[in-house]
Order: structure tokens, then sequence, then C-alpha cells
């Protein structure tokens, strides 16, 4: 079976994106992927630091991630737009997760593993500014990160104001399968 982290770059209690990957972990579930839902406000972390990781380590929660991020083939997430990038707590949470910890290389939790990436924006872009940032950072450290991605514009009026779902998921049923799909098949190789 796929294993598949998923979390969003927001921790706004109501935050487009939380909906947004709440949407996309039902249909990932639906399309046969085993899904972890994360929220990144239950690991906080210091901004990185050399100073800081050469003097106490790693901390706790990063490990954690680390440990997380390794358990799992697959990543799928839901990120803001900040300033036409992607916000702080999501590459923070990146670069912890991708430093060396007791001679095993930065790159393992990322390497061999398939990504799917989103925005939400309230916006008419849908936060397509920052996913080209999203997967130049993932493709370095060695994240297959599929071609489709999902951008939600007007996240606003997106979801049905009684359930929270999405009123359109036909292209986030899309994403999903090829993220479930394409790990599968990768996992065979």
């Amino acid at each position: 079976m796929t294993k598949i982290l998923a979390f969003s770059g927001s921790i706004r209690r109501d935050a487009w994106n939380r909906k947004l990957i709440h949407a996309a972990v039902d249909a990932t579930r639906a399309a046969g992927g085993i899904v972890t839902l994360i929220d990144l406000a239950d690991y906080p972390l210091p901004l990185y630091n050399g100073d800081l990781e050469d003097k106490d380590g790693l901390p706790d929660n990063a490990l954690r991630l680390k440990a997380l991020f390794k358990e799992h083939d697959a990543f799928l997430i839901s990120s803001p737009e900040y300033n036409s990038s992607m916000p702080p707590l999501l590459k923070n949470t990146i670069d912890w997760v991708s430093r060396e910890w007791q001679g095993e290389s930065g790159l393992v939790p990322y390497q061999n593993k398939v990504a799917a990436i989103m925005a939400a924006s309230p916006g008419s872009l849908g936060g397509m500014r920052m996913l080209p940032h999203l997967r130049q950072v993932l493709n370095t450290l060695g994240v297959l990160v599929l071609p489709g991605q999902f951008s939600l514009p007007n996240a606003d009026t997106a979801f049905d104001p009684e359930n929270s779902a999405l009123k359109s998921p036909a292209r986030l049923h899309t994403l999903v399968l090829d993220l479930v799909t394409t790990t599968q098949v990768l996992k065979r190789a």
C-alpha cells in the first residue's frame, strides 16, 4: 500500500490550505492511498540556525518529522503563497528535516519520494506563483514532484459553507489519483 504524508504549509485554524489538504486527504484515501495527516502546529521548530544546530543538535520535533518523512512513500502538500513564494513555516520545516543526523544524509527523508503539490488562495492566481518555488526545493532534495499540480483560486468561494467540501473537486481527484498510481508503480520498480 502507498503511504502518504499530508500536511498544510499553514497552521492558521481556518486557512484555505487546511481545508484543501483535508479535501485532498479524503480524495487520496478514496483512491487507495494510506494517508497520515499531520498539523505542523504540533511540531513547533525554531527558525533554522546553524549555530543552534551545532550547539544543541536537531530539535526533537525535527527528529519526529524526519522519522515521519522517512516512513512514508509520498507527500501531499498544500501551501499558501507569501509574497510569491512559500511561507517561512513550510521552508523552515523542509530545512530542519533536511539536516544530516548521526551520519545519515539529510537527503534520506526525501530521496525516492513522490510529491503532489497544491495551493489555495482567495486571489485570482490561487497560489500559482509559490508552486514553482516549492517544486524546485523538493526536486533539489531528491523528490519526484508530479508534473501536475493543483491551484485553487478564489478559495473563499470554492468550499461549500455547509460541510467545507470542495465544490469542484475533479482536478484535485485527478492529481491525487496520479500521486497514488505513480507511487505504487515506483514502489514496484
